[in-house]
């Protein structure tokens, strides 16, 4: 039986205890889950194996690479620069990134970047491990590129490319890359770009054997509406999430600082940033309000499954199913199955963090039972 360790408020019981069955029933490999309520720890659990392959344990201090919970955090610096002045999120961004006007591209805007509106959900040719550690690089490409819709006209899943765009942003207003910017005003613990000894403690993905239970949420119809998609080398979905290609447990992706799924982190350092997020110490209550306010919803052109988007930020919505209870959370799931999440009327922020890896576009049960636990434990 895996043994849970950490501590947990006695009104959160509820928590622990979804928490210690998902392991019993197989449903965890190794992961961690963070509480904060009204600013204050509640949760900080963790438990079972961070490697399978050599049995290594998840420690209090175990870091996971989070997959698309880094948008989250990418996007937050982006907004942190637009509250102190730095640019706004209406002026093109061809103003201060010209080579982007390229190709019908002059009309793009901040928000545009951060809404998934831009046109730009895939590269338009093969991209390298070595290439994506290079965030000028990965700028060139882009600025190049056609956008596969008129920006602004729909909104499509930008699932690695937004974080490339949005860290060109932080590059040209705060002079530095947008793992350095996060560090040092959101928290040391939130690697986009880890160091080796980060890397080396680090949880390795693993995918659920033949046979072991699955966890997905989504209906059965839209499961098999998204895999056959999936299943095509020349969809969006393929396209968008496949290139570049490389092994979420390769140490080069770790260290390359992948600015939309590549952020090495813990549970309990991925809550504090909501936790700091809910109660405006990082950004302001007002940036943060209009960063939630819902900007596109409906069917997304590349998840094929009616997703809502803020600034960044992930609304309830099929791409980001919570309980009906978290009407007003916020925040982003990653391909692993974990998620961030915050709640400003309720002051509550969550992070769940798996190594065991299941299929983010059918939604994952394992988050969502605890996020119900944490909302039960505080109604």
């Amino acid at each position: 039986m895996t043994s849970v360790q950490g501590q947990c408020d006695s009104a959160f019981d509820g928590v622990r205890q979804v928490f210690e069955e998902s392991f019993e029933d197989g449903q965890n490999l190794g992961a961690a889950v963070a509480v904060f309520a009204d600013g204050r720890s509640v949760v900080d659990l963790w438990g079972g194996v961070a490697d399978r392959g050599t049995g290594r344990e998840w420690a209090w201090d175990t870091p996971c690479v989070v997959f698309s919970c880094t948008k989250a955090v990418t996007a937050a610096a982006a907004l942190l620069l637009v509250e102190r002045g730095y640019v706004t999120l209406d002026e093109p961004v061809a103003e201060w990134w010209p080579e982007f006007a390229e190709n019908g591209k002059s009309g793009v805007t901040l928000e545009h970047l951060l809404t998934h509106q831009a046109g730009l959900p895939a590269f338009d040719g093969p991209v390298s491990v070595a290439q994506a550690a290079d965030p000028v690089e990965m700028a060139r490409r882009l600025a190049r590129q056609a956008p596969e819709w008129e920006p602004g006209t729909a909104f499509g899943y930008h699932a690695l490319t937004f974080g490339w765009l949005i860290a060109e942003a932080v590059r040209r207003h705060a002079g530095t890359t947008v793992g350095r910017f996060v560090r040092d005003e959101f928290g040391s613990d939130l690697w986009i770009g880890a160091p080796p000894g980060t890397i080396e403690r680090a949880a390795r993905i693993s995918v659920p054997r033949r046979g072991e239970p699955k966890s997905a949420l989504t209906d059965i119809a839209t499961q098999t509406r998204i895999g056959a998609a999936y299943a095509e080398p020349a969809s969006l979905i393929f396209r968008a999430t496949a290139n570049p290609a490389a092994s979420y447990n390769d140490p080069a992706l770790l260290a390359g600082g992948w600015p939309s799924a590549g952020m090495v982190t813990t549970a309990r350092a991925l809550a504090r940033f909501y936790r700091d997020l809910v109660h405006g110490v990082s950004l302001s209550h007002e940036t943060l309000s209009d960063a939630l306010r819902v900007r596109v919803r409906g069917l997304d052109q590349v998840l094929l499954t009616d997703s809502a988007y803020g600034l960044g930020f992930m609304r309830p919505a099929q791409s980001f199913e919570l309980p009906e209870v978290a009407s007003a959370a916020f925040g982003h799931p990653g391909a692993g199955g974990a998620v961030g999440l915050g709640d400003p009327d309720h002051g509550l922020a969550l992070a769940f963090v798996p190594n065991l890896k299941r299929d983010y576009f059918a939604g994952d049960r394992r988050a969502h039972r605890l996020i119900e636990a944490a909302y039960a434990a505080i109604m």
